[in-house]
């Protein structure tokens, strides 16, 4: 199952930047052998300016993919939760799986209405940079704890 991290906006060189390019390449390594990845991130551009035009840009990467938003209403899961909801959407014939993360003002609501889930990091808002890594994070966790692997610790 391919997985991919879309989000609005393009982050400029920075740390931040750097853990996510570095989780990626981690998830889709050792994704490899669990039939997962690789592990890729697309950044959009609104060609209009807020939700709607965000969204306009999001939607034609939704394309037989199951979705799932980031969003600050949805289900905070724990590290083991989200591994075993990814390892389920494989195991059940998903190609690929899309985790969404919007712009500064958040998602267009008609988009999140079209998503199969919402996914979040708390109730805390968090900057777009840090979000990015932080998912790119859980992914890789998601695969280390299916590998087997002791990189997460309960």
């Amino acid at each position: 199952m391919r997985v991919t991290i879309l989000a609005v906006g393009r982050l400029p060189r920075s740390p931040e930047t750097e853990l996510v390019k570095l989780y990626v390449e981690r998830a889709t390594a050792a994704g490899r052998a669990l039939g997962l990845g690789p592990v890729e991130v697309v950044e959009v551009e609104g060609r209009k300016t807020g939700k709607a035009g965000e969204a306009e840009a999001l939607r034609p990467h939704f394309k037989d993919a199951h979705v799932l938003v980031c969003d600050e209403r949805g289900r905070a899961l724990p590290s083991r939760d989200f591994a075993a909801e990814v390892a389920r959407l494989r195991d059940d014939g998903v190609r690929r799986l899309v985790l969404v993360i919007g712009g500064a003002d958040g998602l267009d609501p008609g988009l999140i209405a079209e998503a199969q889930g919402r996914i979040a990091f708390g109730p805390q808002t968090w900057p777009h940079a840090l979000v990015r890594a932080m998912l790119a994070e859980q992914v890789y966790r998601a695969v280390t704890i299916l590998a087997g692997s002791p990189y997460h610790r309960d």
